[in-house]
């Protein structure tokens, strides 16, 4: 059989006829998006839901709601809800719960410094427009989490210590009495500090804050 090259089925024809153009190469898309929130503003919602709901009673819905991202997002950023606890915490103490360690490294007397250091909590503790009282001492409460009950427990610990060492400091300049008990001194001021975080979560204000900071400090003892 004659193949007819007047027919387009021929292979006369298909050598003939125009080849379609192949297609232009696509370029890859990039792995990954540009992040869509503000990460400073978003550890600070995290750092007001910590704040005002302790640390177990948390939940990663929670955080997201708060910080409006999703949880990948929240998990690339920040990674586990443990991992940004660790974050928050450290960023509260340098932000909000900074006034302690400043009146304890500007004021020259340890009766100066913690008295500083508690009349200055009354006034953030009961501050408006944020959560109430100290979010290292809330964030403990009811929490099951091991790791995370070890850190508050030792960041509180390390707190009373550098009350003690300010207070025997004092003592042996002669600015406070030599039979001072400064281990009882120094958690009794603790004490205080702590009642006074819950205080302002019942919805002490300010002023009642003060009077307490006060009267602790009357029960120091005189200089001799």
């Amino acid at each position: 059989m004659v193949a007819n090259p007047t027919n387009p089925a021929s292979p006369a024809a298909e050598r003939g006829a125009t080849r379609p153009s192949k297609p232009a190469a696509v370029a890859p898309k990039q792995r990954g998006r540009p992040r869509s929130f503000d990460r400073e503003e978003a550890l600070r919602q995290a750092i007001w839901t910590f704040w005002e709901r302790g640390y177990e009673a948390t939940s990663v819905s929670d955080l997201t709601r708060a910080m409006g991202i999703g949880p990948p997002s929240l998990y690339a950023a920040f990674g586990d809800k443990r991992t940004l606890f660790e974050e928050v915490l450290t960023e509260y103490v340098k932000t909000y719960g900074s006034f302690g360690d400043r009146a304890l490294e500007e004021e020259p007397t340890a009766r100066a410094a913690l008295g500083r250091m508690l009349r200055e909590a009354a006034g953030e503790f009961a501050a408006p427009g944020r959560p109430h009282g100290c979010l290292v001492i809330h964030a403990a409460t009811n929490c099951t989490t091991p790791e995370v009950e070890q850190t508050l427990r030792e960041r509180r610990n390390a707190n009373i210590a550098a009350f003690e060492s300010r207070i025997r400091a004092d003592m042996a300049s002669g600015r406070l009495p030599e039979g001072c008990d400064a281990a009882a001194l120094a958690r009794y001021t603790a004490a205080v500090f702590q009642g006074m975080s819950q205080q302002a979560k019942d919805g002490a204000s300010q002023e009642e804050l003060e009077s307490v900071a006060e009267l602790a400090m009357a029960a120091w003892p005189p200089a001799p």
